[in-house]
C-alpha cells in the first residue's frame, strides 16, 4: 500500500501534482518560519558565551577555568562614542603563563593594543581627539571571531606593564580567564558591558510560541488541501473492497511525501535566508552567519516532526471515510457555535477588571502574586479569543446575510454561518499574534508616553544628546576631591560648541552617589538640562535624577526650577565633588572631545565613563525598544501567515467546489461574481478577527495599566497602525493571488469530467 500511495501521489495527474506542490510550498514556509526561531534561540545563546571572558574578574574565582601560575593584571571598563558602548580591558602579564583572553594570539605588551575590526574602522576614521586619545599606544592586531559577541562589537585590549596597573584602584589579579556567562553570574556581572540571555530568551520564546499557533495552522491548513476530493476518491476506495486500515496508509503515505518536500525546501529557504537573518538585531546587536546554527536534534525534530504531525492530521480528515465509504455524501450542516462560548473571555476581562479597579495589586511589593494574577487572567483572555471565535464569525456573517443587497454577499454570508468553525480555523492563529501584539505595544507606547519628558530633556533633544555627565562614585580614593584643575575647566570651556561646565557638589547629609547637590546659578545657566535657578539665588540643591528607570515617573531636571540653596559660591568651594556636568550644542564633536577630556583626567577615579543624558536613558529605554520590536515582529509576520493560510484554505475550498462553482457558470453565472463570493468568505473572517484581537489587546492593556501603574491607556504610534496595514494588505494581495485559480477549475470540461 506505501508503494500505491506514492504512485497515486506521484501521477496521479495534474491535480494531484498542483495539490502535492502546494503543500509543500505551504509546509516550506512554515518549517523555515520554525527553523529560524529556533536558531535565533540558538544564536542568542552562542552570542552570550561569547561575553563570558569579559566577566573575569567580577565571578568568582572558583567559576573560572585554566587557572595558571602566572597572575594577570585586569580592568574592564565601559566607554561610549557616539552612544555606542565600548569594552575596553586593560591588562598586564606578571609571568610568561598569564592567561591570554581568546581572539588574541598573545598578550599585548605596554604601550600596544588589539582591537576588534568594528572599533579599528572607527579609530581609523574618527579624529583622534574624539577618541583615539583615549587607548595609549598602538594597534598590533585585531581581536577575532572567538572573542567577540558581534561582527559590530567593539572592543578593545590594551597592554600596560604590572607596575603601572597594579597602581589603578580598579585593577585586579585574576588567574584565570572567565568561562561564566552573564546568564550564570548570578548578579555579579560587569557592569554595562555584556547581555542577559535569559530576558532574550524568554522574549523570543514567547514570540515563537506566539507565531508557532499561525505557522501550524498554515500546515494543517495546507495538508488538508482538497480533502473534499480526496475523501470522494478514497470513499470510491472503500466503496470496491478497501480496508480502513489501507486508505490510512494511502493518505498518511501522500501527505508525509508532499510534507517532507515542504522540509527539506524549508531548509533550503533558511539557509538560504541565513546571512539576511544574521544581520538583523534580535538583542541589539547582529551575529556572525554562523551563529545562526541547527542542531542535529532540532533539524530531526523538525524533518519527522512535520511530517508525522501531516500524517495526523491526514488521518482525522478521513475519519469519515473510515466510519462508512457513503459518510461522505452524507452531508449535514454543523451545529452552529453557541453564545456560551464568549463566556471564557467575559471572565478573564472580568478578573483584570477587578484587579484594575477593586484592589491594590499594582502597591503590592508581592511580584509572584502579581505574575500569578496577570498571567492566568491573561491566559484566558487568549483562550477566550479562540473559543469565541466561531460565534462572532457566525453573527457577523449572519449580519452580513441578512444586510446583503448583493447575490455574492447573501451567498458568502450563508456558507460562513453554516460552518464558521472552518472559517475562523484559518485565522485562529492570527487572533493570538494580533492580541499579543496589540497588548505589549499598548503597554509599551503608554510607559513612553508617561515616562518623565519634558519638552526640554526628551531623548534625542538637543539638551538630553548635548550635556555630557562624569559622576564620581563614592568607591573612588579622590572621591572626596574639592577643586578641578583649573587647566581642565578651561580645555572644556574651549571646546568648539560647548555652553558651559557645572560643577555639583556633594551635600555633606546626602547619601554617597547621585542625590542632593549644590552648585552655582552661574555654572548652572550652561547646563540648562539640569534645571533652573530662582531669581536672585547664588546657588541651588539639585536632587539629580539622570533616568534609566523603565517607568520614569519623577520629573524632569530640565523642567524644574531648584530651591535657593543658602550657600555663597565661596562656601561651596569646600564641598566634595560629586558630578561634572558638560553642556554642548549637541554635535558628536563637541561631545566625543568633551568625552576624551575627562576620560584622559579622572580615569583612574571612577568605573563609571562620561555620558550624556541621553544615553543614561537610552539602556533603559533599549528593554523597551526590544519589546517594541519583537511584538512588531509578530505582528509583521502574523498577518502574512493568516493570509497564507486563508489563500490555502481558498484553494482548497475551489478544488473541493469546482464542480458546483461549473455549473453555476454553465447557467450564466458571471465569473465576478463567484471570485467575489470567494474572496468575502476569506476576507469576512481576516477583518473581523483582526478587529476584535486588536481591541482585546488593548482593552487588556488598559486594565493591566490601570491596576499595575495607575496609567491610562495612550494610543500607538503610527509605526502599530502602518504594521497592521501593511499585513492586512499583504494577507489581501496573498489571497487574490488565488482567485485566477476560479477561471481555470471551473470551466465547462469540469462539468462534464466529474
Amino acid at each position: 500500500m506505501i508503494r500505491l500511495g506514492a504512485r497515486l501521489t506521484m501521477t496521479g495527474g495534474r491535480e494531484a501534482i498542483a495539490r502535492l506542490a502546494l503543500i509543500a510550498i505551504a509546509v516550506a514556509i512554515g518549517a523555515g518560519l520554525l527553523l529560524t526561531t529556533i536558531a535565533s534561540l540558538n544564536a542568542v545563546h552562542t552570542q552570550n558565551d561569547r561575553y563570558a571572558w569579559l566577566e573575569t574578574g567580577f565571578v568568582a574565582q572558583a567559576a573560572q577555568s585554566e587557572s595558571t601560575t602566572d597572575p594577570l593584571w585586569w580592568e574592564l571598563q565601559p566607554d561610549y562614542y557616539q552612544g555606542q558602548l565600548i569594552g575596553r580591558v586593560d591588562l598586564a602579564a606578571t609571568g610568561p603563563d598569564s592567561p591570554i583572553p581568546p581572539g588574541i594570539k598573545a598578550l599585548p605588551e605596554a604601550g600596544e593594543f588589539y582591537a576588534s575590526p568594528a572599533l579599528a574602522e572607527l579609530l581609523a576614521a574618527t579624529p583622534a581627539d574624539q577618541l583615539g586619545d583615549r587607548y595609549p599606544g598602538k594597534q598590533i592586531g585585531t581581536i577575532g571571531a572567538t572573542g567577540l559577541p558581534s561582527p559590530d562589537s567593539l572592543i578593545i585590549i590594551i597592554g600596560h606593564s604590572a607596575a603601572d596597573l597594579s597602581q589603578s584602584g580598579h585593577a585586579r589579579q585574576v588567574s584565570s580567564i572567565s568561562t561564566t556567562t552573564p546568564a550564570e553570574c548570578d548578579g555579579g556581572c560587569a557592569a554595562l558591558v555584556g547581555i542577559d540571555s535569559n530576558g532574550i530568551t524568554l522574549i523570543l520564546s514567547v514570540v515563537a510560541v506566539t507565531l508557532l499557533f499561525p505557522v501550524l495552522i498554515f500546515i494543517g491548513g495546507a495538508t488538508r488541501l482538497s480533502a473534499a476530493r480526496r475523501e470522494q476518491r478514497f470513499a470510491a476506495m472503500r466503496l470496491i473492497g478497501a480496508t480502513p486500515r489501507q486508505i490510512s496508509v494511502i493518505s498518511t503515505v501522500e501527505s508525509c511525501i508532499a510534507a517532507a518536500a515542504g522540509v527539506l525546501l524549508g531548509l533550503g529557504l533558511f539557509y538560504a535566508f541565513r546571512p539576511m537573518l544574521a544581520s538583523i538585531p534580535f538583542t541589539g546587536t547582529t551575529f556572525y552567519t554562523s551563529d545562526l546554527s541547527l542542531t542535529v536534534t532540532d533539524i530531526a525534530l523538525t524533518v519527522i516532526g512535520i511530517p508525522a504531525a501531516a500524517a495526523i492530521a491526514s488521518r482525522i480528515a478521513l475519519r469519515r471515510v473510515n466510519i462508512s465509504p457513503l459518510g461522505v455524501t452524507r452531508r449535514a450542516t454543523p451545529r452552529p457555535p453557541r453564545a456560551w462560548r464568549v463566556i471564557p473571555l467575559i471572565i478573564g476581562i472580568a478578573a483584570l477588571g477587578y484587579f484594575a479597579y477593586f484592589t491594590d495589586i499594582g502597591a503590592s511589593k508581592d511580584t509572584g502574586a502579581q505574575v500569578a494574577a496577570y498571567l492566568s487572567s491573561i491566559l484566558v483572555i487568549m483562550a477566550g479569543l479562540v473559543i469565541a471565535g466561531p460565534w462572532v464569525t457566525m453573527v457577523g456573517a449572519r449580519l452580513m446575510a441578512r444586510r446583503a443587497q448583493r447575490p455574492a454577499n447573501l451567498i458568502a454570508g450563508r456558507r460562513l454561518a453554516d460552518n464558521p468553525q472552518a472559517g475562523f480555523r484559518a485565522i485562529s492563529g492570527l487572533v493570538i499574534a494580533l492580541f499579543v501584539g496589540s497588548l505589549i505595544i499598548g503597554v509599551i507606547s503608554t510607559i513612553v508616553s508617561n515616562n518623565a519628558a519634558g519638552a526640554a530633556d526628551k531623548i534625542g533633544s538637543t539638551a538630553s544628546a548635548g550635556t555630557l555627565v562624569y559622576r564620581f562614585s563614592s568607591a573612588d580614593p579622590d572621591a572626596l576631591a574639592t577643586s578641578v584643575p583649573p587647566a581642565l575647566l578651561d580645555d572644556l570651556a574651549g571646546i568648539p560648541g560647548a555652553t558651559g561646565v557645572s560643577v555639583l557638589r556633594r551635600v555633606a547629609s546626602a547619601q554617597p552617589g547621585p542625590g542632593t547637590s549644590v552648585v552655582s546659578c552661574a555654572q548652572l545657566a550652561g547646563t540648562p538640562a539640569f534645571g533652573r535657578c530662582p531669581a536672585g539665588a547664588e546657588t541651588v540643591k539639585i536632587d539629580t535624577n539622570y533616568g534609566g528607570a523603565v517607568v520614569e515617573q519623577g520629573s524632569t531636571m530640565a523642567d524644574t526650577v531648584w530651591p535657593d540653596a543658602g550657600l555663597s559660591v565661596s562656601q561651596l568651594q569646600s564641598l566634595p565633588i560629586s558630578t561634572i556636568a558638560v553642556g554642548t550644542d549637541g554635535t558628536s564633536a563637541a561631545v566625543e572631545r568633551a568625552r576624551t577630556i575627562l576620560t584622559l583626567e579622572f580615569r583612574e577615579n571612577t568605573a563609571f565613563p562620561p555620558q550624556t543624558l541621553e544615553e543614561f536613558k537610552a539602556r533603559a529605554s533599549k528593554m523597551l525598544n526590544d519589546y517594541q520590536q519583537l511584538a512588531n515582529v509578530v505582528l509583521l509576520m502574523s498577518l502574512p501567515i493568516a493570509g497564507c493560510s486563508l489563500a490555502v484554505s481558498v484553494a482548497g475550498g475551489l478544488a473541493d467546489r469546482k464542480r458546483p462553482f461549473s455549473l453555476l457558470r454553465l447557467t450564466g453565472t458571471p465569473l465576478a461574481l463567484l471570485r467575489r463570493i470567494v474572496a468575502l468568505e476569506a476576507v469576512v473572517p481576516l477583518l473581523l478577527s483582526a478587529l476584535i484581537a486588536a481591541s482585546a489587546g488593548f482593552l487588556t492593556a488598559f486594565l493591566f495599566l490601570r491596576a499595575q501603574m495607575g496609567q491610562t491607556l495612550q494610543p500607538p504610534g503610527t509605526s502599530y497602525y502602518l504594521l497592521v496595514g501593511v499585513g492586512v494588505v499583504i494577507s489581501l494581495a496573498v489571497i487574490a493571488s488565488t482567485l485566477p485559480l476560479l477561471k481555470r477549475m471551473t470551466g465547462p470540461e469540469t462539468a462534464r469530467n466529474d
